[in-house]
């Protein structure tokens, strides 16, 4: 919950600085800003999937990850999910509350979903490894600078609702602490290292890259686990 919490405050903290002062940033600033910390995702990706200690099922799960990720259409569905709840939501309103329920929406989706909120969560609630999610708050500090400048006040209060997924994501991982061996968070890590990698390869735009269509990748070793078990 500590993680989450610093992450939550984090984009409430840094909304409020990009509200009032965000808007004096040049373009081109921001821009190296978002390509500094593409280059640090990745390598937070690198770091992290050193840390698989079965290759071969770190690999594996990657590619039926993506394979299953795909036949759902992850990406595409969550994209058409947040164009669904920000139309519904700002039905009938005027500029003003437009651009605030606009901000909000825009900064729920972009913080919470996605591979490093979910990795970075079970991480914290598992072992009570925090980097992932520190990390996070750092880029999501620098984004939401960018965003309130763009969309105002509204960008802060998808902190809290970073706040309470985040959260509950670990303290449900928490509660399977006795199942999760060190075996599977080590595996897990490196599959995520490996998406880590995907998201700052996908920023820098060397290649687009559908993030969220891996994100069943990190639920294979567990999987893996759980069958290794049954045959034994």
């Amino acid at each position: 919950m500590i993680a989450a919490l610093v992450n939550g405050i984090a984009i409430i903290i840094c909304s409020i600085f990009g509200k009032f002062v965000g808007g004096k940033f040049r373009t081109e600033l921001q821009d190296q800003l978002m390509d500094i910390l593409a280059i640090c995702i990745f390598f937070i990706g690198v770091s992290t999937s050193l840390s698989g200690e079965n290759v071969t099922l770190v690999v594996l799960s990657c590619i039926i990850g993506v394979i299953i990720g795909d036949a759902i259409g992850i990406e595409d569905k969550l994209y058409l999910f947040g164009d669904k709840v920000r139309n519904l939501v700002m039905k009938n309103r005027n500029d003003t509350s437009s651009k605030f329920v606009e901000g909000f929406i825009t900064g729920s989706i972009l913080f919470a979903m996605g591979s490093m909120a979910i990795l970075g969560s079970i991480a914290a609630g598992v072992s009570k490894n925090y980097s992932v999610l520190f990390a996070k708050s750092i880029i999501d500090g620098v984004t939401a600078v960018v965003l309130s400048s763009m969309y105002g006040i509204g960008v802060l209060f998808s902190g809290i609702v970073v706040f309470l997924y985040e959260g509950a994501i670990a303290l449900f991982a928490g509660s399977l602490q006795s199942f999760f061996t060190p075996t599977i968070v080590a595996n897990i890590s490196g599959v995520g290292g490996i998406l880590i990698m995907a998201i700052g390869i996908d920023m820098l735009k060397i290649k687009e890259i559908k993030t969220s269509n891996m994100m069943p990748a990190i639920l294979i070793p567990i999987v893996y686990e759980i069958l290794l078990n049954l045959i034994k």
